[in-house]
């Protein structure tokens, strides 16, 4: 049985399992950008994707699409900044709690479906991975 969610039972979730869920989508959606534009060795394509999936590249993707989040995906980012998790092995406690509020916006908008909006999400990040113009 399919769990339907709406933004009203969503608030229930921990912004953590969010994030986790947020994620996982990030590293898919990356991994299929790589693939399609990218003709490298296998070993690369981790190396490649790491570049995009790091904690210090998803806050500062963070800093980029803050101001065209509305109040609901601020409401969430927030939320998920101020969560108690564990601590970075690689990355700055305030680039982690970034990084942790850009995937659970990212996990928001993947389980409510609202997918043209998680694609201009996902999207801005590449190019600001890629250092293009937002």
């Amino acid at each position: 049985m399919e769990t339907i969610f709406t933004k009203q039972n969503i608030k229930e979730i921990s912004v953590l399992a969010l994030s986790f869920i947020g994620d996982g989508v990030h590293t898919v959606f990356v991994r299929d950008y790589i693939l399609k534009t990218q003709n490298l060795l296998i070993g690369s394509y981790h190396n490649k994707a790491i570049k995009f999936c790091s904690a210090q590249s998803q806050s500062k993707v963070f800093d980029r699409v803050y101001e065209i989040l509305n109040d609901e995906e601020k409401e969430i980012a927030q939320r998920a900044r101020n969560a108690k998790g564990h601590k970075a092995k690689n990355a700055s406690l305030e680039d982690y709690k970034k990084a942790t509020a850009f995937e659970a916006v990212v996990g928001y908008l993947y389980l409510l479906k609202q997918y043209d909006r998680l694609n201009e999400i996902l999207n801005l990040s590449i190019k600001n991975v890629e250092g293009e113009t937002l």
